[in-house]
């Protein structure tokens, strides 16, 4: 499976540092789990830092701080710490986000995905992808997909489910990541459904993408001829 992003988690607290990484992972993303600011301060190789502000060592507004001075990953506060001040203090010393507990693992994600958008432009615009060597165009602020300049005609699930996979074209992956992304993450119905909508895109789609099945795992999306 194609690793989305590696995330540093700065967090004391183990029930909540094996729950957040525990969905995390879920969705793709490669978890270094630190319990200490020291700790944070010396890992390395982060693209995205989901940080607590009541660590044992040190305020994590110092840690914030410190990690912005050294360059622009994207750091997101997830705190209990739910003062105005806090969140004013953190958003101005470089916090990218700020997330009060207690929290979903759903929101936290489309947090760092909406961030990601904001920071990293040139890598994948919020507006519109292209995959398929342009031949398949996803708009994603209009929430409408064209192949071959034709628009297709998607119920709002079928959307929801091709731009799900189109976030990491060519990973695996699993049906629960899918069923949790696109549903909800408390689904207990059948995944039947997920093959109706799967086959129902592969229609759409013709040539232009396809949706390979990966056996006992999941799906993918792969680029058309």
């Amino acid at each position: 499976m194609i690793v989305l992003v590696r995330v540093l988690l700065v967090e004391d607290d183990q029930p909540i540092a094996d729950s957040l990484r525990r969905g995390l992972v879920r969705y793709g993303y490669e978890v270094v789990w630190v319990r200490t600011g020291a700790e944070a301060l010396a890992a390395e190789g982060a693209g995205m830092v989901l940080l607590d502000l009541g660590l044992p060592d040190m305020d994590g507004l110092d840690v914030c701080r410190e990690l912005r001075a050294r360059g622009d990953v994207p750091i997101i506060v997830i705190s209990a710490r739910a003062d105005e001040v806090d969140r004013v203090v953190g958003l101005e010393i470089g916090a990218d986000d700020y997330v009060s507990k207690p929290f979903g693992v759903r929101e936290v994600i489309a947090r760092m995905r909406a961030v990601l958008r904001r920071v990293q432009p040139a890598a994948k615009p919020a507006e519109q992808e292209s995959l398929s060597g342009g031949r398949l165009v996803i708009d994603r602020r209009a929430r409408r997909v064209h192949v071959d300049g034709a628009e297709l005609a998607l119920s709002p699930k079928e959307y929801d489910l091709l731009a799900f996979l189109a976030d990491a074209p060519g990973a695996a992956l699993t049906r629960e990541q899918i069923m949790e992304a696109v549903w909800d993450a408390h689904w207990f119905g059948p995944t039947k459904t997920l093959d109706v909508h799967i086959g129902a895109l592969r229609r759409k789609l013709g040539d232009a993408a396809t949706v390979e099945t990966v056996r006992g795992v999941g799906f993918r999306l792969v680029a058309g001829g």
